[in-house]
């Protein structure tokens, strides 16, 4: 991948929501929500603090994520369609 993000940011690649509902019915693209789920594509360096040490960040690439329904940015990256955003705004890691 061509880009890395910077800081405390990450780079997050969200996942399919499902196409049905727990009672077999199908839901048109236009009814579903945005997934709030995602895998980290990439991650930066680390929070810089005052002083100028750097605390690595808690998560890494390939991990599955929770994050808030409005958070990150959009943007599209060789083409596809990821989501930028702080490592606070995601809420946990999926194991």
């Amino acid at each position: 991948m061509a880009f890395r993000p910077l800081h405390d940011r990450v780079l997050v690649r969200r996942v399919d929501a499902e196409q049905k509902t727990a009672g077999g019915i199908i839901l048109p693209d236009t009814a579903q929500e945005k997934p709030s789920q995602g895998e980290i594509v990439a991650v930066g360096s680390g929070h810089k603090a005052e002083d100028g040490t750097v605390t690595a960040l808690d998560v890494k690439a390939g991990d599955t994520v929770l994050f808030g329904k409005w958070s990150g940015t959009e943007v599209k990256v060789e083409g596809e369609d990821l989501l930028i955003m702080k490592e606070s705004d995601i809420l946990g890691i999926i194991e």
